[in-house]
């Protein structure tokens, strides 16, 4: 498969996550995130089980385990404090800081050595969603700074060791994906029973918005996801998720009324060009010149993940 098609669709997990704050704030109940992620997570992961008919094997059970809480099971919660305890624009700014992160730990882990250009096309992307996001208003609570912090760096770890430990011989993403989001849930599920009592009593704007969170949102989002980290390397992964912010704030505009300033819409303009450029710096020397031109047909996408769907091992 061409790298451009890869690329193009891990970076629908990340326009995919931009929706889940419109999602939330417009069709679930309030004050509910830990509820919230075990609904993504769990039935997303079961679900995905359940088509792939396959469950792990061996060490697998417990590297699931280690990935679905670094990924979900631990991510979800510290994001959803950090959302609660900061203005949305620290939260985010502090989420865009994740690709500096994967920089450092895939060059610990993976032996990825980042180029100076690419930590840079980090840097500028976070300044972007900066721009976006802040206003003169936030505020800085050090528990919230320190869950974002935390979650961010959660998730990166979770991004590496997915990219370190790879997938079972003969075993697709589709079953990969599954387990760690059954692994995540079952760990948020007692926590949110805990924290936040019962579930709530569900109407069919809630059951929409937590049906297209799950399916589309989480269950075809991280399997996109978990598939590209297969593919593609890990920081070229990690250098996607400032398209999380941006299309968040693109929603805003769009669906909910939200102004963009001048700022603001040079902001996304940075953000997403220091993106494109972060791909085509990862890409490897024989592919970034096809990394460079167009992407692939919407034909020849939705063949590949025709294939994707009866996957074997990933040749690498």
């Amino acid at each position: 498969m061409k790298r451009s098609t890869t690329v193009v669709l891990t970076a629908l997990a990340p326009v995919s996550w931009g929706s889940t704050y419109a999602v939330a704030t417009e069709l679930l109940p309030p004050d509910r995130p830990l509820f919230t992620g075990a609904m993504r997570a769990l039935p997303a992961g079961l679900l995905l089980v359940s088509l792939s008919r396959t469950l792990p094997r061996g060490a697998w059970w417990w590297k699931s385990a280690v990935l679905g809480t670094l990924n979900i099971g631990a991510f979800f919660p510290l994001l959803f404090l950090s959302a609660y305890r900061l203005p949305g624009g620290v939260a985010a700014v502090l989420g865009s800081a994740g690709p500096l992160f994967v920089v450092g730990l895939a060059a610990l882990l993976l032996g990825e050595r980042a180029n100076l250009r690419t930590v840079l096309a980090a840097v500028v992307a976070a300044f972007g969603v900066g721009m976006v996001v802040l206003t003169a208003e936030a505020r800085l609570d050090l528990p919230g700074v320190l869950a974002g912090v935390v979650s961010s760096a959660s998730m990166a770890a979770g991004t590496v060791m997915a990219k370190r430990w790879g997938r079972p011989e003969g075993v697709g993403p589709l079953a990969v994906t599954g387990w760690q989001l059954t692994a995540g849930g079952l760990l948020i599920a007692p926590l949110a029973l805990l924290v936040e009592g019962a579930p709530p009593a569900l109407d069919g704007q809630a059951l929409l918005g937590y049906g297209y969170l799950m399916l589309i949102n989480t269950g075809i989002a991280y399997w996109l996801w978990f598939r590209g980290i297969g593919r593609l390397t890990a920081t070229s992964v990690t250098l996607l998720g400032p398209l999380s912010p941006l299309t968040a704030a693109a929603i805003g505009w769009a669906a909910l009324g939200q102004a963009l300033s001048p700022v603001q819409l040079a902001g996304m303009a940075l953000a997403f060009g220091a993106t494109v450029a972060g791909q085509l710096l990862t890409a490897r020397p024989t592919e970034a010149a096809q990394a460079a031109q167009s992407f692939s047909s919407p034909e020849e996408i939705d063949r590949n993940i025709s294939m994707d769907l009866s996957d074997g091992p990933v040749r690498r």
